[in-house]
């Protein structure tokens, strides 16, 4: 099975440089959008890229930096395209998205009352495989980032985790890497201070070697040119880039 992934973007929720840390998965039928934040539709513009080509949107957690861009998204979709976004989101999160975060901006008494009037919702269930497409299967793991907001890491093709922001998890990563044969960890990154709803860079480096040479670092701030060279076995995830999985 074949992927590739492009990053919209790589940056943490304050980055000016690097955008969202949103991106797209690619075969070569299908595009899943992850996460669809503020700045999606520049780095799709920038890009040269439509939400038109994407097949489905994946949503991780519903912080703004990984929804904000929705809105905008359903609303090009419908007035351009007069089509609906497939949304792919865990079961726990349909009314939230709806009651937290779109409803403000997108309710029209009569029109739109609810998230199936502005998108073709798929809820999926936690820790089971879903296939999306002939090269794409998915599967969600629930992981910790703020207390009392659910928010999912994933697993690609069985064997890529894609983490969501995420609290440092250092025995689900070795056991992930020497139990379930993940051979990529694309995982977020604060690169200073101390990691309250994120894994920091020295919280990384403290894991057995094994583990750290799978890992790719995105999430970043904008102080990211200082620490590169200072990152161990671990890569930098740059934006736009095209990297095949």
């Amino acid at each position: 099975m074949s992927i590739s992934l492009q990053m919209l973007g790589t940056g943490n929720a304050l980055a000016k440089n690097y955008f969202n840390n949103n991106g797209l998965l690619l075969d070569k039928n299908y595009t899943l959008m992850i996460d669809c934040g503020v700045t999606a539709p520049l780095a799709m513009h920038e890009l040269n890229r439509s939400f038109r080509d994407v097949n489905a949107t994946l949503i991780t957690h519903i912080h703004a930096d990984h929804v904000g861009g929705l809105e905008e998204q359903a609303l090009t979709l419908k007035h351009k395209y007069n089509r609906k976004m497939t949304l792919l989101l865990p079961e726990a999160l349909v009314e939230p998205l709806w009651d937290h975060t779109l409803m403000g901006g997108m309710y029209q008494q009569g029109v739109v009352s609810s998230l199936e009037d502005i998108f073709e919702v798929r809820p999926l269930s936690p820790s089971v495989p879903h296939r999306l497409s002939e090269d794409l299967v998915l599967e969600l793991l629930q992981t910790p980032h703020v207390p009392g907001k659910d928010s999912y890491s994933l697993i690609v093709n069985g064997d890529i985790f894609y983490s969501a922001d995420i609290i440092f998890q250092p025995d689900l990563l070795i056991d992930l890497v020497r139990e379930q044969g993940i051979r990529r960890i694309l995982h977020d990154c604060q690169l200073t201070g101390t990691g309250h709803v994120h894994t920091t860079l020295e919280e990384l480096l403290s894991l057995p070697e094994d583990v750290r040479k799978l890992i790719y670092l995105m999430h970043y701030g904008d102080e990211k040119p200082d620490y590169v060279g200072h990152t161990g076995e671990m890569e930098f995830l740059e934006q736009h880039v095209m990297y095949t999985l």
